[in-house]
């Protein structure tokens, strides 16, 4: 597994990261500690089995404040009934009891598999342990902390402009990454002083522009837990600074997941332009890196445009879409309506067989334009999850 260079988080935070041993020796166990009371504010899945973790932290962030998140991998917690919902509640008591502030101000996310219990006898024995382990800055053991099947960690840093204030985000995720209104996991923090319900605002704009926008398999997880957590001892930002050095985190993060993708050996960025308006770009966009036959064709760094016009003309929704005015590049290379000669496509088989892949589709319906991303679909993919619970 990769591990990143260390960078520290935001003042105001610490960490404790360890290992349980909720299924191997590798760390599964990570707390984030604010020094006080601190703005919060999540986006979550929209799934319709929801695990317990989802659940508490919608709750927890009702007053839009929060002193701690905590991350339990290697085991999601999901669809266990009431036993999982108590399980839940245990270890946000138990973290809470270590901290010595109300459960409701802990934050709580999970990831693994599903369907299994935590192994509550390993998880008690660890949560009574945490008082024997020092607290520190990092935010790169956070990242490698909240791993599952991720081959390296993920980290993204960025200065708020005109501010000493910082953001820092790690995420992980590599399948089972459709997000709804969420993403996979990810969490971020800053010094900046922010109130909680522009912190919230500003958290759901930008996670629509960026973890919003990215699909490894177009399956939605049951986890899926985005947070922010703002502990103010930076001092005060304007809120367009704070928004530009968020986004510029959150998109770092989001072509981090998918280029690390389940098998994935490419990263495909597609871009649409010219559309009627955000979401008719945003939808033709998600069906071109959802299709599996793009994803493919972009593994087999096969320039096949016949299937990027099946996946726009699938989008048959949007009838002011007319297959005359479409425009399809790879790269900066036009394929239709101007067919490419034989050379061409050589030299477009080429393009193809790097690790980043751009497709550019031009709707010619309006001026709105959308980016979305996603990765290559490989023989690894079937063979990760073909064998992920035995």
């Amino acid at each position: 597994m990769g591990i990143v260079p260390d960078v520290e988080l935001p003042a105001g935070f610490t960490s404790i990261v360890t290992n349980f041993g909720i299924k191997d020796s590798t760390n599964d166990f990570t707390l984030v500690i604010a020094d006080h009371q601190s703005a919060a504010a999540g986006v979550f899945t929209k799934s319709r089995f929801a695990g317990p973790s989802v659940v508490l932290s919608r709750r927890h962030l009702e007053n839009g404040t929060a002193r701690a998140v905590t991350v339990l991998s290697k085991n999601a917690n999901v669809a266990n009934g009431q036993v999982g919902r108590d399980d839940a509640i245990e270890v946000v008591q138990g973290v809470a009891e270590h901290i010595g502030c109300d459960p409701h101000d802990v934050l709580i996310a999970s990831t693994g598999v599903i369907g299994r219990r935590y192994p509550m006898d390993v998880v008690r024995r660890g949560l009574r342990s945490l008082g024997t382990i020092p607290a520190t800055p990092s935010a790169s053991a956070v990242a490698n902390g909240i791993m599952t099947t991720d081959t390296v960690a993920k980290i993204a840093e960025a200065k708020i402009a005109a501010s000493g204030a910082r953001i820092v985000g790690v995420a992980k995720g590599v399948g089972m990454i459709e997000p709804d209104m969420a993403t996979l996991i990810t969490l971020i923090f800053t010094d900046a002083a922010i109130e909680s319900s522009d912190l919230d605002k500003v958290f759901r704009r930008v996670i629509d522009r960026t973890f919003n926008c990215v699909s490894v398999d177009t399956d939605t997880s049951t986890s899926d837990t985005a947070i922010v957590m703002a502990s103010g001892v930076g001092g005060h930002v304007a809120l367009e600074d704070f928004e530009s050095a968020l986004f510029e985190v959150l998109e770092s993060l989001t072509k981090q997941v998918a280029r690390d993708g389940e098998g994935a050996e490419k990263l495909i960025e597609v871009h649409v332009d010219h559309a009627h308006d955000y979401n008719q770009a945003k939808a033709v966009a998600k069906a071109i890196v959802n299709s599996p036959l793009v994803k493919t064709a972009v593994h087999g760094a096969d320039p096949n445009w016949g299937r990027v016009a099946m996946a726009v003309g699938k989008c048959s929704q949007y009838t002011d879409i007319d297959a005359d005015e479409v425009v399809i590049r790879f790269g900066d290379q036009e394929v239709y309506p101007t067919p490419v000669n034989e050379s061409g496509l050589k030299k477009l088989a080429q393009y193809m067989r790097g690790d980043e892949v751009r497709i550019h589709v031009s709707l010619n319906t309006g001026k709105a334009a959308a980016t979305v991303w996603g990765c290559d679909l490989t023989d690894g993919y079937v063979r990760i999850n073909a064998d992920y619970t035995t």
